[in-house]
């Protein structure tokens, strides 16, 4: 993803939940009106630590990824904070008695599981267990069962939560919470209470790329009525019925929580990080404070106005715990993390994808395809160097259905990234390893008759689309072969499910070329009028690609395979398509200046000699070569760099892992300065199509070429 400013709402809004806790425990109207504080303590604030859960959610839940690697992290670190806290209390354990207590074990044991060992610390275990339950239950169930499953564990910890004494009515009910009490005292815990907002703030994750800014109004309003039917419920509960053994745990807490947290992700801004440990170190040492304010009113004779004022009592507490919840990031700031290195350090090299162009992109490409007619993402070769689970993911959220990929090995990526939608191959695949096609439910490319054969021998039923040969003479059963193809429909093991060919000129405008792509329209509508004359279901058909598209865009097929225009560049500068549409690029390619030096007239630099000074000058060394994708061919000065706006010259030869530019001319270059080599503006000199030009290739090799050990933002 982008370097793009994002999710300043969610780091705001936990120091404002921070402070809602801070407020549960301190009733900082009670002294005035106990409605009042009735509304803000057990309502409001409500919101407080459910926002939690869904932000550990939304960063740690997805669907999309195989690998339990952040899992294991978030569990590990959760662990180590709640150790930390254990033992910051032990103290005040000791002085309340905790440890004198009879049944010490089992209690302790319940109160580490569940409860707590102080009564605050109940939200760290649930952290962790509510993370293992909703992570599994999205990955066996997906977010449909995780959240029916998760949702009926909710209801019933809210049946013993909030309606608890109208439900215990009936002994059956009773008894099974009452035997879940000596399990938890609470059924605000782990299993009832966190899972379910984790799985929604990851099922919101996922669908952050369909997240409109337009939208902010209504979820606004619905967060607005949600929170007032919550308060309702709860004064009906609490006032008429009495009903409530705990108040967490509300009905109207759930759609509360998620259009509060669809408002959040429409704030956009610099991302504020650190407001993460200090809400976090609020949360945990605010009950230390609150004993130190007590300490300090006895001590300084002060009880009316620092704990009688229940509005001071707030502020003093909140004040101490934000003062050292501050002090300790910012010491730990300077001592937790090594000096940082001359320049601006960090990354050597990187790519850069903006999602939001991407996502332009696809709605720009839909807006000319036919009615009915669906859009097919290429995402082969990494997604032509975007990074293939970036881009599919984003896509997906997008709404696109239909993939395409070059080899089994791309599809069964895909598949364990989470990726539901259909899957082509477009390439060869071995028939030994029909399994994994059907396994993974991967679309298999029916190369010739041959090769179907050898599928079909193989007795597992795999899903197919039977490329035709209209005279790009690369795979495909040929387009006059009408007898070979009604072989491959008629097998037993093969499921035919779609149909296409592949123009081979569609990106030119020549004459003849034009003439040749409309002889392979009409060979492959030929051959289709056939099949279906003859009683077969042709399936999905599909004969477009980028420049199929903007070239032909009347032709009526049900996909159009977008590939280089759905990354926002042409495969050329100097290409002209009859339907031209805004694209914008997603991709650009940066790397920092790692040294400067100052290199004489008469100087040479680099292999062979091959850039002689011809003045003095100041060279840059940046740390990216072409093991990296940078094409030697842009060797002395045929490549260009833009630092600090300056566009420069590659000077001498592209190494492997370095390329030299002479920054003469910039104005206060420094190490660390960030240079980029392929820009994501489109009227840039350095947009992937004028750099591939100046290398002799085109876009499409240019960006494909990317290489692996490239961080991508």
């Amino acid at each position: 993803m982008s370097g793009k400013k994002t999710y300043a709402g969610i780091d705001l809004f936990r120091l404002i939940a921070a402070f809602l806790i801070v407020a549960i425990h301190t009733s900082p109207l009670a002294s005035w009106s106990q409605t009042a504080d009735f509304i803000l303590t057990r309502v409001i604030a409500r919101t407080a630590v459910p926002f939690f859960f869904m932000t550990s959610g939304f960063f740690l839940i997805s669907k999309y990824g195989d690998s339990a690697d952040r899992l294991k992290l978030f569990l590990k670190r959760t662990a180590v904070i709640y150790a930390a806290a254990i033992l910051l209390y032990i103290p005040i354990n000791i002085y309340n008695g905790y440890f004198a207590a009879d049944n010490l074990l089992p209690e302790l044991i319940k109160d580490l599981v569940f409860d707590g060992t102080f009564y605050h610390l109940w939200y760290l275990p649930a952290s962790m267990l509510g993370a293992v339950i909703a992570w599994y239950a999205v990955k066996r169930r997906g977010f449909n069962g995780a959240l029916i499953i998760t949702g009926i564990l909710y209801v019933i910890g809210m049946l013993g939560n909030s309606y608890y004494e109208l439900v215990s009515q009936a002994p059956a009910i009773k008894g099974f919470y009452d035997l879940l009490g000596q399990v938890s005292d609470y059924t605000r815990n782990g299993i009832f209470f966190a899972p379910l907002f984790m799985v929604l703030g990851g099922w919101l994750a996922d669908r952050s790329a369909q997240k409109s800014d337009a939208s902010v109004k209504t979820d606004i309003i619905f967060f607005a009525v949600s929170l007032a039917l919550m308060l309702g419920e709860a004064m009906l509960l609490q006032r008429d019925y009495n009903a409530q053994r705990n108040d967490s745990m509300y009905l109207f807490l759930v759609p509360c929580m998620y259009f509060l947290f669809r408002v959040l992700l429409c704030f956009k801004g610099k991302r504020r990080r650190e407001l993460r440990s200090v809400s976090l170190i609020i949360y945990i040492v605010h009950p230390m404070m609150i004993v130190v304010v007590r300490a300090a009113a006895r001590l300084l004779k002060l009880w009316n106005v620092l704990v009688g004022n229940s509005a001071v009592h707030y502020l003093a507490v909140s004040f101490l715990s934000a003062a050292f919840a501050f002090a300790a990031v910012l010491i730990w700031g300077k001592i937790g993390k090594p000096a940082k290195n001359q320049g601006k350090g960090g990354e050597r090299a990187w790519i850069e994808t903006d999602l939001n162009n991407l996502a332009h992109n696809v709605k720009a490409l839909r807006g000319i395809m036919q009615k009915g007619c669906e859009l097919m993402a290429v995402v082969k070769a990494e997604a032509y160097g975007h990074g293939s689970y970036e881009t599919a993911v984003c896509l997906e959220g997008l709404g696109v259905k239909a993939f395409a990929v070059a080899t089994v090995e791309e599809g069964i990526a895909l598949r364990k990234y989470g990726i539901s939608g259909e899957i082509l191959i477009l390439g060869y695949t071995s028939p030994y390893r029909a399994r994994e096609l059907k396994r993974y439910r991967l679309i298999q490319t029916i190369i010739d008759l041959k090769y179907a054969r050898a599928l079909e021998r193989q007795k597992v039923s795999v899903m197919a689309h039977i490329k035709i040969d209209t005279g790009m003479h690369r795979l495909g059963i040929d387009a006059e072969d009408i007898r070979s193809v009604e072989r491959v429909y008629s097998m037993r093991h093969i499921r035919v499910c779609g149909i296409y060919s592949h123009l081979c000129c569609s990106d030119s405008l020549n004459e003849e070329d034009v003439l040749f792509t409309r002889s392979q329209i009409e060979r492959f509508h030929r051959l289709l009028d056939r099949v279906k004359k003859d009683g077969f279901d042709a399936g999905k058909v599909h004969i477009q690609s980028s420049y199929g598209l903007l070239n032909y865009p009347e032709l009526k097929c049900d996909y159009v395979r977008a590939g280089i225009a759905l990354y926002g560049v042409l495969s050329r500068p100097d290409d002209e398509v009859r339907n031209p549409i805004e694209l914008r690029p997603v991709l650009s390619l940066k790397s920092k200046v790692a040294l400067i030096r100052e290199v004489k007239k008469g100087e040479s630099v680099g292999y062979g000699r091959a850039f002689t000074a011809e003045r003095d000058c100041l060279i840059a060394i940046l740390p990216i070569g072409y093991c990296d994708g940078v094409p030697r061919s842009l060797s002395c000065k045929a490549g260009q760099a833009e630092i600090r706006g300056k566009t420069v010259p590659v000077v001498g030869r592209v190494c492997m892992d370095s390329i030299a530019v002479d920054v003469t001319d910039v104005e206060d270059i420094a190490v660390g300065d960030v240079a980029t080599l392929i820009s994501d503006d489109p009227q840039s000199p350095l947009c992937a199509p004028e750099a591939a030009k100046r290398s002799d290739s085109i876009s499409n090799e240019l960006l494909c070429r990317m290489g692996a050990r490239l961080e991508r933002k």
